[in-house]
């Protein structure tokens, strides 16, 4: 049969074509799916609405990202960070007035995609991903913790039967996913056995039928967008922050190349057909892909796709059985996954011993601001703005001028290196000798580099300060960018000009 099939199109097959792929994908995409159950519900309690809002959120979000989606295999759902900007609007208008949030916000993330924002994640540093991923892991370790206080005995019994499980089984064969085998296990137990635990059944109704596509019930008026505007707009951007993060996340693990713009535009389109579709809108699910990639092993859109499908599969089909499911054995999955997130090298003391101080300084604030808020996007803006001051003050410290009379007394020549830009230049108008210097002074910045308007404006109040003593200033050595820069702008940033 492949003989059949012309040599130019035999490469063009999808990966999961291949039966071991399919089988990986196949399971991962079922993992996660029951995964999702109790997150979709509690994150649907965060945003006040009906539980089956969140669940449906997460099957149409799953679906659709894996076909639009810039990142194979990362979870798109109903996030925590999604229910947090919304719940006020939700408590305070209504279902309709959300849907409508969604539909607009992920607009804003069409455009903003369009727009290039993606490619703003180069400057977020290494210290601030590091710190994204360890605050992401305690996240997910606090969020289990309230599964686990004032709850019947049996619970931690089954709880460790579970860590155990997930620990042990993968010595014995890897085809089938170790926190496959642990729910089912623990599920089977507690049915067999007749155990009183807290259940998926107890966090909310599961969806009883497909969702189906409709219109937000709120006035089409200006009144009513400069109403949503405001949270459209941090919708978009904590979606888009969160799906980018995890995407280079996701890109690192699996030492792989993902477009951030098309991941951008896709969350937008995404969210835009949840919307329509009644849901409370999404972004990427750090858990749950990495269960998905880690654990599972997944690295295709099949994954993701069947997520989604096995997700309203779970509920439309099999409800009353995904009902009995023990939270013990998702909170052990969670838990479990938390652990792996963490990067525990990273907060080692011979790591930290070798670590510039400004660089655990960004880490750590970075993980405190993101605990504190629960908000991954203030966290990693405050931990990106921080890192961005520490450099600049480092590199403001590494400009340097030096002095050299010539020997008849009439020239002196100074040599400024570094980088000139507004927090290094600014100091630069106090390191010369006015009164003292011969009339002649010749300014050497050819092992410099002229970055902003500052510098040029710095450079200005050296001139006059000499000019007004009567001396003259000569400018030498000016690579090519800042000649321009320096032609375009000197005597042009003062009043008068």
């Amino acid at each position: 049969m492949l003989s059949a099939v012309p040599a130019r199109l035999r490469g063009t097959r999808p990966a999961w074509f291949s039966p071991k792929v399919a089988r990986t994908e196949f399971f991962g995409g079922l993992v996660v799916a029951l995964a999702l159950i109790p997150e979709a519900i509690s994150f649907s309690i965060i945003a006040g609405v009906d539980p089956r809002v969140g669940l449906c959120a997460s099957f149409t979000m799953a679906v659709v990202i894996s076909f639009v989606g810039g990142r194979a295999a990362m979870i798109s759902a109903a996030t925590g960070a999604i229910a947090l900007v919304v719940a006020p609007l939700a408590r305070e208008h209504g279902l309709g007035y959300l849907v409508a949030t969604v539909i607009l916000g992920g607009l804003f993330q069409i455009v903003l995609g369009s727009l290039g924002v993606a490619k703003l994640m180069r400057f977020v540093p290494r210290s601030v991903m590091v710190g994204f991923v360890n605050a992401l892991a305690i996240l997910i370790f606090l969020a289990q913790v309230p599964e686990l206080i004032a709850v019947p005995w049996p619970v931690y019994p089954l709880f460790a039967g579970g860590l155990v499980l997930m620990v042990l089984f993968p010595r014995l064969t890897k085809i089938v996913p170790a926190p496959l085998v642990s729910i089912v296990a623990l599920t089977v137990l507690t049915i067999a056995a007749g155990i009183s635990v807290p259940t998926v059944g107890d966090k909310g109704a599961l969806p009883s039928a497909l969702p189906v596509p409709g219109i937000p019930d709120v006035p089409f008026t200006f009144g009513t967008l400069g109403l949503l505007a405001p949270y459209a707009v941090a919708f978009a951007l904590v979606g888009l922050m969160e799906s980018l993060m995890t995407a280079k996340l996701v890109d690192d693990i699996t030492d792989t190349r993902s477009s951030k713009t098309r991941e951008a535009i896709g969350q937008g389109i995404a969210n835009v057909v949840t919307g329509v579709f009644g849901g409370m809108g999404g972004c990427a699910m750090i858990g749950q892909t990495m269960i998905n990639v880690r654990t599972a092993g997944s690295r295709t859109r099949l994954s993701t796709f069947l997520a989604g499908v096995f997700l309203m599969v779970l509920c439309l089909v099999c409800g009353p059985l995904v009902s009995r499911i023990p939270m013990a054995a998702l909170v052990a999955v969670m838990m479990l996954v938390a652990f792996g997130t963490f990067d525990w090298h990273s907060v080692a003391p011979a790591t930290l011993k070798r670590m510039p101080a400004g660089e655990i300084t960004v880490m750590v604030l970075t993980v405190a601001v993101v605990v504190a808020t629960s908000n991954l996007a203030i966290g990693v803006v405050v931990g990106t703005i921080t890192a961005m001051v520490i450099f600049a003050r480092r590199v403001a410290h590494l400009v340097d001028v030096t002095s050299a009379l010539d020997p008849d007394g009439n020239q002196v020549v100074y040599a400024v290196t570094g980088a000139l830009f507004f927090a290094s230049s600014n100091d630069l108008v106090s390191r010369f000798d006015y009164r003292g210097d011969p009339g002649h002074v010749v300014l050497d910045l050819t092992d410099a580099h002229i970055w902003d308007a500052s510098t040029v404006a710095a450079l200005d109040a050296i001139t006059t300060k000499y000019a007004a003593l009567g001396k003259t200033v000569e400018i030498v050595g000016l690579n090519a960018p800042s000649a321009t820069m320096h032609d375009r702008l000197s005597g042009e940033l003062t009043a008068g000009h």
